[in-house]
């Protein structure tokens, strides 16, 4: 007989970052009904959800609700690493973990937190080093005025100056700021080989559809390439078809199309993590994660993710986005994550020829 389990979910329905958020959910809740119906496992989870409508005020309160009023000790949820930040301090008052199947920043090692998608070794460093030789070493950076945006432009410029290319340009606007255009006008007066956009939900798209229209003038002969990691199938849409050509990073993409993406696909193998660490275990549902991760080892469990760190091993895939969905560019084999960039095989100066654009 399964013994049920309640598990949090924390993820917003509406506001500026929704497409991703929704997603997401929608991720969770396929893991759920699947662990549910899996007979092989002891396991069946109940959903306690809470709607933070994409503000960061309510982020913790209700991350403190879950923990309170109900059994669930594992929360997935939070899209933003703000709102992870928010609810840290929630987990260690109350003994939860939070399951994060986004892409971050790293620079965090939190023992309450499972780091399911991928960190900069593993998304942005790659993207860059596929990038510089092949579309050139003049590079603009802009991003949502936050932490993600501030570290993935820090390590960018690193990568760049390393590999004696040059940013033009690090701009950063508000979550949901749509005016854009200094920006625009600064990219049209620089001609960068590439623009890395680490913009969140709305803002994304609209500067999305405002470099569309830019790549229309003549000066630009639609060459200029955007990179993201944190762009997937399910924003397309939201888009307009603005990201076409947009080149990305990740350790999934839809095989055969369609709009779930990363944030779905991992959102989901977490549910099945959790599930994998609690069979057979009554009880160490309770346990900090770093002792359920190691329990569950040591009786033969496989995990993804690092017992050091709570990351997840990911592999790396670049895939440009032709005719509304992506097709790989470049797979690289599965790496252990390094969320401080202390491996200096994985960070040390690239060898790379760049392009000329003259």
């Amino acid at each position: 007989m399964k013994r049920v389990l309640e598990i949090g979910v924390l993820l917003s329905r509406s506001g500026m970052y929704a497409a991703l958020a929704r997603s997401t959910r929608l991720g969770v809740l396929k893991g759920v009904e699947e662990v549910n119906a899996d007979h092989a496992l002891d396991v069946e989870f109940r959903v306690v959800e809470r709607d933070p409508e994409g503000r960061l005020d309510r982020y913790a309160p209700l991350c403190r609700e879950i923990l309170r009023e109900s059994a669930a000790r594992h929360i997935f949820g939070c899209i933003t690493s703000a709102s992870r930040k928010e609810v840290i301090p929630e987990l260690e008052r109350f003994d939860g973990v939070l399951w994060y199947p986004v892409p971050y920043e790293g620079f965090e090692a939190s023992e309450r937190v499972a780091y399911t998608h991928s960190c900069p070794n593993q998304h942005l460093l790659p993207l860059l080093d596929w990038a510089l030789p092949e579309l050139g070493a003049r590079a603009y950076l802009v991003g949502s005025n936050y932490i993600w945006g501030w570290e993935m432009a820090q390590i960018a410029r690193e990568r760049i100056a390393a590999a004696g290319g040059q940013v033009l340009g690090d701009r950063y606007l508000p979550i949901g700021d749509t005016e854009l255009d200094h920006i625009i006008d600064d990219i049209r007066a620089l001609k960068p080989s590439f623009v890395l956009n680490s913009l969140v939900g709305d803002s994304s798209y609209a500067f999305l559809g405002r470099l569309a229209d830019l790549k229309r003038e003549a000066a630009f002969a639609g060459s200029l390439t955007v990179l993201s990691c944190n762009f997937s199938e399910s924003e397309i849409k939201a888009a307009g078809g603005a990201a076409e050509g947009l080149v990305a990073a990740g350790p999934w993409f839809e095989p055969a199309g369609g709009v779930g993406g990363s944030f779905h696909e991992m959102a989901r193998q977490s549910v099945h993590e959790l599930a994998s660490l609690l069979h057979g275990r009554p009880g160490t549902e309770v346990l900090p994660l770093a002792e359920l991760l190691e329990t569950a080892i040591r009786a033969g469990h496989t995990s993804k993710l690092d017992p050091a760190h709570l990351h997840a091993v990911q592999p790396t895939i670049i895939a440009r986005l032709e005719n509304g969905r992506f097709r790989e560019i470049k797979r690289l084999p599965a790496r252990r994550a390094d969320p401080y960039l202390t491996d200096r095989s994985q960070t040390a100066r690239p060898e790379l020829r760049l392009k000329v654009v003259s």
